[in-house]
């Protein structure tokens, strides 16, 4: 190994992979190694109820650069990568799935890009995916509304493959399946993200864990997103608006029809537009007063203290 140069942290967050473990830590290491800088393999077993554990137990004995992160029980992969990113003690940080449809083998060509175009982080972009066709249809209607409503132009949000720069994720908070749009919120903090086009395989072995599922929460997380990244510091903003707006029509047509009954006589008890012009400037009443609580919100969850999504069991 090479003094000097950044140490690597290759996290791996899995469940139910014990098929694949053996083969991903032989093909890892022989990247790693073949680059001659300090690393670390950190696996997060994501409450696996296979042999998962006792296979990286096995080969921890053989390799000390490979550490253990265990859940309690199933978090998510959302959870797994936040922990892995917790306990990663290099400068650079590489994530990938131990499936290995992700190849270990662009790993030195991403770091590279990383240095040379002075990025903080670099996508994978899988643009010869080997997946099922429903699969490549649901991902390119997800990268599609994604650029749509978050701003930002990488095309694949769903590739586990990246690398990191370890100052770009302190402190990110993660949940749900919100590590599809770490580059998104990553953009919206200001660093610089780039990606690079990778080799995609077949599963090697074990079954997929996506489903129709995931993808649902995965649509809510990216509302979540998009509204953080517009109104995060002022919720207000656009409760207020839609607050205004709402109270302002109807009080415009409440005085409309007061003028009406005035001049003309007109009966309001039994007319449906009167009611719903009261509703209007309730809502919109309630719509500002929401704002001005999400307001108060933010403020205490900046100034909250660190919480964690999930629970570790033991660090091996």
């Amino acid at each position: 190994m090479i003094e000097g140069r950044p140490m690597i942290s290759a996290v791996i967050p899995l469940y139910n992979e014990e098929e694949n473990i053996p083969e991903l830590c032989r093909r890892l290491v022989d990247v790693l190694d073949s680059m001659g800088a300090r690393y670390e393999i950190l696996f997060v077993d994501d409450g696996s109820t296979d042999g998962s554990y006792a296979r990286l137990v096995e080969i921890k004995r053989e390799n000390e650069n490979i550490k253990i992160v265990k859940f309690r029980r199933n978090f998510g992969q959302t959870a797994a990568i936040h922990a892995g990113f917790d306990y990663a003690q290099g400068e650079i940080i590489t994530t990938l799935d131990a499936d290995l449809q992700n190849d270990p083998q662009d790993i030195p060509d991403m770091i590279m890009k990383l240095n040379d175009q002075d990025l903080d982080v670099v996508c994978g972009w899988r643009y010869q995916r080997r997946d099922k066709l429903h699969k490549k249809i649901m991902s390119r209607f997800a990268n599609g509304l994604r650029r749509r409503l978050t701003g930002e132009t990488i095309h694949d949000s769903g590739c586990t493959l990246r690398v990191y720069r370890k100052e770009s994720v302190r402190d990110l908070d993660l949940y749900g399946e919100m590590h599809r749009y770490i580059p998104a919120l990553l953009t919206w903090r200001g660093f610089r993200v780039g990606e690079h086009k990778v080799v995609h395989h077949k599963r090697y072995r074990g079954q997929t864990k996506y489903n129709w599922r995931r993808l649902t929460r995965g649509f809510f997380d990216l509302m979540v997103v998009a509204f953080w990244q517009r109104y995060s510091f002022r919720p207000v903003h656009i409760f207020g608006i839609l607050g205004f707006i709402l109270a302002a029509v109807g009080g415009v047509i409440v005085a409309y029809l007061i003028l009406e009954k005035f001049i003309f006589g007109a009966q309001l008890a039994d007319r449906p537009l009167f009611i719903s012009s009261i509703l209007m400037a309730i809502m919109g009443v309630q719509f500002i007063t929401t704002g001005i609580l999400a307001d108060i919100m933010v403020k205490i969850y900046y100034g909250q203290k660190e919480r964690k999504n999930y629970l570790v069991e033991n660090v091996v």
